[in-house]
């Protein structure tokens, strides 16, 4: 491990389904000193995959542009989407694209293991029920489909643990991420040998299977191939790294009882639990956190892109969609968007398409957009319920983060119907943030689940409710249409 000095830095890597993003900060304090981006190739459902070469080759390229920096880092740790299936042969290689947390391909083999194992024992083994987001489901789809690509398979990985690998030459996970397969149990903190066996195809897929680590181990050291490519320094320390939503939390310095909000492709949900949670409806995934506690989650599949498709179908661009959407009324006017686009994941409508009501002669533009946003917020509330519904306590600060919280009018409209204040964090990289904590914590060998010495987490501004009493009339409105989709999209 290299010595640190005065001006030592870590760096922190959020791999999207969009994009790669980098910071670096300071070992001491986390004052940001540079970012680098680079785009993904886009991805969409139902058929959702991507190449992992093009994450590296984001990662290469955001790193490129903070190359100034690089002799500074002593640390760096890998944050990425969870749930994706990265499999690779016995040379190593990838065998195929990776499937992503939003294909929803898998939707048949989640029925599939639903009816082998019910789903109460699912949420006592692992935490999860399967849906076609989860890993285990689309490792099955691989056998169902492509049983010769699922016989070659020497390495079963997430996207965090093939960068990982990359960078160090490991085959290394993390609680985090591991708590999200649906062949990991993070009660237990040991592989599910048994849950393994319903995806067939092989007796045994543990042997497949990255070994799982603490909050603080290292995953290993940057190698001289890896330093090469990216121009961090050879023998750099690696954290464990871990999902993207594992990381935010690290980044905004969750505490038990704050609950966060965010909206990007997905919209998810969690708060730090003292406590694993396991929830047999399958609305609350019962994840590990990053910190060696739990962070209990629910997450749609329907965000940010709900009202940009609307802003599309409207002919405005943002700036002119959120401004159309704060003239008008809470309520839209009695207009109601069900946003499920792409289908849902919770509540697990795979099928679901999104459905507006109380459209007249007079509903224009306003009225349009506001619905959108309401039906997107309304979604992710209705995931803070579930939380609270399994025991997970929410009465702390509330944060928005994500692209989304950028929009004054999710700002606003997040405000009004949760009826609370909402902390949107200056700093919206909270993914790459909470990987710069994670390297630091491991370099230093702090515990990540206490703020560090100087490290301003998650400040930033608060958005007080209108506490006009919309809230209740707006939110009530929406869950009877969301019932009449959900019953319409069963089969």
């Amino acid at each position: 491990m290299s010595r640190p000095s005065a001006d030592s830095l870590v760096a922190g890597v959020d791999s999207s389904t969009q994009s790669t993003k980098v910071e670096l900060r300071t070992l001491n304090g986390g004052r940001l000193v540079a970012t680098g981006r680079a785009s993904h190739p886009p991805a969409v459902g139902p058929r959702s995959e991507q190449d992992p070469a093009a994450w590296w080759d984001a990662l290469v390229a955001a790193l490129g542009q903070v190359h100034d920096h690089l002799d500074r880092v002593v640390a760096v740790s890998v944050a990425a989407q969870q749930h994706g299936l990265v499999v690779l042969d016995a040379d190593d290689e990838v065998i195929r694209p990776a499937k992503l947390w939003n294909d929803t391909e898998s939707a048949p083999q989640a029925v599939r293991l639903r009816e082998t194992l019910d789903d109460e024992s699912w949420a006592r083994s692992c935490g999860l029920v399967p849906v076609p987001s989860f890993s285990i489901t689309k490792l099955a789809w691989l056998v169902d489909n492509e049983p010769a690509a699922a016989g070659r398979v020497a390495r079963v990985m997430l996207p965090h643990d093939w960068l990982t690998w990359k960078l160090t030459g490991r085959h290394i996970t993390d609680r985090g991420d591991a708590s999200g397969t649906g062949w990991w149990d993070p009660t237990s903190g040991r592989y599910r040998p048994d849950l393994l066996q319903l995806v067939g195809g092989r007796s045994d897929w543990t042997g497949a299977m990255p070994r799982v680590l603490g909050p603080t181990e290292a995953a290993g050291t940057v190698t001289a191939a890896a330093s090469g490519d990216t121009g961090l320094p050879e023998g750099t320390v690696v954290g464990p790294g871990s999902g993207d939503n594992m990381a935010a939390a690290l980044g905004l310095g969750l505490r038990p009882g704050d609950v966060a909000v965010s909206l990007g492709t997905s919209g998810t949900v969690y708060a730090v639990s003292s406590a694993p949670v396991a929830d047999p409806r399958g609305l609350v995934a019962g994840f590990a956190s990053a910190s060696g506690t739990w962070l209990p989650l629910v997450c749609t599949l329907n965000a940010t892109g709900v009202t940009d498709t609307v802003a599309g179908w409207l002919g405005l661009d943002r700036p002119a969609m959120e401004q159309a959407a704060l003239s008008a009324p809470a309520g839209s006017g009695g207009v109601v968007l069900v946003p499920y686009l792409n289908g849902e994941r919770t509540p697990d409508l795979p099928r679901a398409t999104g459905w507006w009501t109380g459209l007249t002669t007079s509903t224009g533009p306003a009225e349009l957009s506001r619905s959108a946003h309401e039906g997107v917020v309304c979604g992710l509330l209705a995931g803070v319920d579930a939380l609270v519904d399994v025991g997970v306590d929410v009465s702390g600060r509330m944060f928005l983060i994500g692209g989304g919280a950028r929009s004054s009018a999710f700002r606003r409209i997040t405000a009004d119907l949760a009826d609370r204040e909402v902390i949107v964090p200056v700093d919206g990289e909270t993914v790459a943030t909470g990987a710069c904590v994670q390297a630091a914590a491991v370099f230093t060998g702090a515990d990540p689940s206490r703020p560090l010495p100087d490290w301003e987490l998650g400040a930033g501004p608060v958005v007080s409710p209108a506490g006009d009493g919309s809230a209740r009339r707006v939110r009530s409105a929406y869950d009877r249409a969301a019932g009449l989709v959900a019953e319409a999209a069963r089969p």
